[in-house]
């Protein structure tokens, strides 16, 4: 992992792991995969890089003054309230799951990835 603040990982319902340097990673496997099914979606709490949250249930500030490792200014978190905080120090725009996963697919014949 290039920062462990960022990582992902994605358990297929075999058990099989994938990991990844970063949201947008994960975002990009499961868009190119078309998958749809899966026994876990994880991120890591960008305040708790040692956590691995359900990708689902987390929070995300998109933030060119928070950069992530591939490119996408994506950062994950377990608590609203914290990323609001840091929304406000930082800019940018926070999203669910599955709003960041519409806003993504909104973005047209582009990879995640710059």
């Amino acid at each position: 992992m290039v920062d462990q603040q960022y990582a992902a990982e994605l358990v297929t319902n075999k058990g099989k792991i994938f990991t990844f340097d970063a949201i947008e990673c994960l975002l990009n496997f499961t868009k190119e995969k078309e998958l749809t099914s899966f026994a876990h979606l994880l991120v890591t709490d960008f305040e708790n890089p040692a956590t691995l949250i359900d990708a689902r249930n987390g929070y995300y500030l998109i933030s060119e003054n928070l950069p992530s490792p591939m490119g996408a200014n994506l950062t994950a978190f377990s608590n609203e309230q914290k990323v609001r905080v840091l929304q406000g120090q930082k800019g940018g725009a926070v999203y669910t799951w599955n709003e960041l996963q519409n806003y993504f697919s909104s973005l047209e014949n582009r990879s995640i990835i710059k």
